[in-house]
């Protein structure tokens, strides 16, 4: 399902032994950009250190009751490796927190997901890399709030900013995001797959993309409750781009986003 990712925000948690805080935010990586984590507010347990939850730990999103069930219990979680509040994620903090909770680890593989192009929440299916197959280097993730509100700098002009994202929560990729072009076209948002990103300049809060203003201005327009797949296969039409879902491996039927 495609879900916007302002529509996440609040969403309870919901683990083994009852509630564990609300979703606050998400941490991304640009290479694959996939939501690697849910940030969690605790209300005030644990307050002292960030509460990371990956979606390997995600056994269903519950829409109808704004919830999110996950597999992992509070002393899981207060017992996992330490990640203080506004510090960088680590790549041996990842392997830490993989290592406790003994889930499969998302660099280690050719998928999206390591071993997995979908993420699965189902510990029998999961595999794990012998070390000498593991990347180094720390991964660089980014948070979706952080990059809310940059500019969108098209070939020969800025043409609006970061209003949200378009996420999926099978693989939890970042399909898209929503740009508010207010200032531009009052009243219209258009939607620019991360796909099509040149590059994200973190100084100058910019996304850049290598097309023009008024190719961007001319884009179908993103109605909030009507993006299905014909809507979407329109949208990479009219960029003549081949659709993401062509590339991927048959997966369970498309469902409308929220």
């Amino acid at each position: 399902m495609l879900i916007k990712a302002k529509t996440l925000k609040g969403f309870r948690l919901s683990g083994v032994d009852g509630e564990m805080g609300k979703v606050k935010e998400f941490f991304f990586d640009e290479k694959f950009w996939t939501i690697r984590y849910l940030v969690a507010d605790t209300g005030g347990w644990l307050s002292e250190r960030q509460v990371l939850i990956s979606p390997f730990f995600i056994k269903n999103v519950d829409y109808d009751s704004d919830l999110i069930h996950v597999i992992l219990t509070k002393d899981q979680i207060e017992n996992s490796p330490p990640l203080e509040s506004d510090q960088p994620i680590s790549r041996q903090f990842e392997e830490a927190y993989y290592g406790h909770y003994g889930a499969p680890m998302y660099w280690t593989g050719p998928y999206v997901w390591g071993s997995y192009p979908f993420v699965t929440s189902d510990r029998e299916k999961w595999t794990t890399v012998p070390s000498e197959q593991q990347i180094t280097g720390d991964p660089d993730l980014r948070s979706t709030k952080d990059i809310t509100g940059y500019s969108i700098q098209a070939s020969n002009d800025e043409i609006g900013q970061v209003d949200d994202f378009i996420l999926d929560d099978e693989s939890w990729s970042i399909r898209y995001f929503v740009i508010d072009t207010n200032k531009w076209l009052p009243g219209k948002k258009v939607l620019i797959s991360p796909e099509w990103v040149d590059k994200i300049g973190w100084v100058d809060e910019k996304v850049y993309v290598p097309v023009s203003r008024e190719t961007i201005k001319q884009a179908p327009e993103y109605e909030e409750d009507m993006l299905n797949r014909d809507c979407e296969s329109r949208l990479y039409q009219y960029y003549n781009r081949q659709g993401y879902w062509a590339e991927e491996p048959v997966s369970r039927e498309y469902h409308h986003h929220r």
